[in-house]
């Protein structure tokens, strides 16, 4: 017998797994920077090297995301829970305000952040009401700093 968890069950019990927060960041096809805040993010493979993040077909970022040659994990600091609100909601233009840069490769990164992780688009699995985006990674930086997490609905930092 198949037990069914509804998405309230499922969202308490996934609540339960601390993650860091990012913000997923490239260029829109008319040149403009998107991004969306995310914690689906992980690390798919060592060698080659490559990430994964989940993206909802509903929001305002999918169709950008999928058809995007790449983008950038930005990994949030302890400091930066504003620019994680900021990019989880609806908004005109996200990065009015706030600092980034276009690096060597185009690619959108957030002032602040402690890591940064650049990736070419690999491939695309449509899978339930998300698509999982794995990249390739190709470069990145690191920065001191403690990394923002979320945990049971809420934000967090490391002591």
């Amino acid at each position: 017998m198949r037990a069914i968890v509804d998405a309230a069950q499922f969202r308490e019990l996934c609540g339960r797994f601390a993650t860091g927060v990012v913000v997923v960041t490239t260029v829109a096809e008319d040149g403009t920077p998107a991004g969306m805040t995310a914690n689906s993010f992980t690390s798919v493979s060592l060698d080659p090297p490559m990430v994964s993040i989940n993206v909802e077909h509903a929001s305002d970022f999918h169709r950008t995301i999928v058809a995007a040659a790449g983008f950038a994990i930005n990994v949030l600091g302890q400091d930066q829970e504003i620019l994680s609100r900021r990019f989880a909601g609806p908004g005109p233009d996200r990065f009015a305000g706030i600092g980034y840069r276009r690096t060597d490769r185009g690619l959108i990164v957030l002032t602040g952040a402690v890591a940064v992780i650049e990736c070419e688009m690999f491939q695309r699995f449509p899978i339930g009401d998300h698509t999982i985006v794995i990249g390739r990674v190709v470069g990145g930086e690191v920065h001191d700093g403690r990394p923002l997490l979320y945990f049971r609905g809420g934000y967090h930092t490391l002591l």
